[in-house]
């Protein structure tokens, strides 16, 4: 079983990213953390605890971190989440009590009481409260076993033709993310893009026909219209979900080894992902990032590289996973 962190942004994909991670048996999750991003900090945190009495989620200590980037403004994609962060269904009353500890504090006690390098972080929002962990703790980076993150992409944006939402909302963060010497793998857009909510893949998670499940579709809903309308997508993309996904069962990925930089400064380019492919291979010569390959894996890693890039996803294997942990939840009587 892996014990994980999630640190998110309560946004429609983070909610069902938390509720993968609470009913898949593979994942124990010690803590949840928020940082601004999708809303304001009280938004989301307000989101993520209404999310736990969802779920029914009990005995995992949930607190707040950072309510802005390091560097400038907070940057809220309103046009997609709605003005609460979680607009769509009705939510409930928040589940349980905000822990007094700051987010920050929270990971470092978990990461100090937990055997070394057993916990890993899944940031699902903007890197901001990781950036202040790693800086204000640097003793305890290398006791953590690896960053999965949803953020980034190898070749294109969302937010900007360059840069993606997570990583613009703070991209000095980011970089100081990626500079830790930690094993990141980053779960960008590259393979978000091919794990879409399609009317057809909702069919398969409604077949659960419980409350969570209906609760999904309901989020899934007011997700994919905003998609529809801002970026015209048949369904909405299962960002969050997949970075869960992918440390609950590796085999959801193909990753490649290559080193990340941020960009901090461009006019154009600021928080894009900056992924050196040079020394990757592509062995059937296809122009299609999945097929990327890298000749000497360990040679990388010997080389001082510590970042993983997914450049495709399984994705029905991916809505399995979903699926099972729907199941496994079973009906909260959440409304009750």
């Amino acid at each position: 079983m892996t014990k994980i962190i999630l640190d998110c942004d309560p946004g429609h994909d983070d909610a069902i990213a938390m509720l993968l991670a609470w009913g898949n048996p593979d994942i124990e999750l010690l803590g949840v953390t928020t940082v601004a991003g999708n809303q304001t900090l009280e938004k989301v945190t307000t989101n993520a605890r209404a999310l736990a009495k969802v779920g029914a989620i009990t005995g995992v200590p949930f607190a707040a971190g950072a309510d802005r980037p390091l560097v400038g403004p907070q940057l809220i994609p309103e046009e997609i989440h709605g003005d609460s962060g979680l607009d769509g269904p009705q939510l409930p009353a928040p589940g349980v009590e905000l822990d007094e500890r700051h987010a920050i504090q929270l990971i470092a006690d978990i990461v100090r009481e937990q055997p070394e390098k057993s916990v890993h972080l899944v940031p699902t929002g903007s890197l901001t409260n990781i950036a202040l962990f790693a800086r204000t703790y640097p003793e305890l980076v290398e006791r953590v076993a690896g960053i999965t993150l949803m953020g980034g992409g190898h070749h294109t944006g969302n937010m900007t033709p360059a840069a993606e939402f997570n990583i613009l909302a703070d991209p000095e963060a980011a970089q100081i993310v990626f500079e830790a010497n930690w094993p990141v793998t980053m779960v960008g857009l590259d393979v978000t893009h091919k794990v879409l909510a399609t009317p057809e893949r909702m069919n398969q998670l409604k077949s659960v026909n419980t409350d969570v499940s209906q609760f999904i579709a309901e989020l899934v809903e007011f997700f994919g219209e905003s998609y529809m309308r801002e970026r015209r997508y048949p369904g909405p993309p299962m960002h969050d979900p997949l970075a869960v996904a992918a440390v609950a069962d590796p085999q959801v990925l193909r990753t490649i080894v290559a080193p990340i930089q941020v960009e901090t400064k461009g006019e154009f380019t600021r928080g894009q992902t900056v992924v050196d492919l040079r020394r990757t291979w592509n062995p059937d010569q296809s122009a299609d990032p999945s097929a990327l390959g890298l000749a000497d894996d360990y040679e990388a890693a010997e080389n001082g590289t510590q970042h993983r890039v997914a450049v495709d996803v399984d994705a029905d294997r991916f809505f399995d996973l979903l699926t099972s942990a729907l199941t496994r939840l079973g009906n909260t009587n959440f409304r009750d």
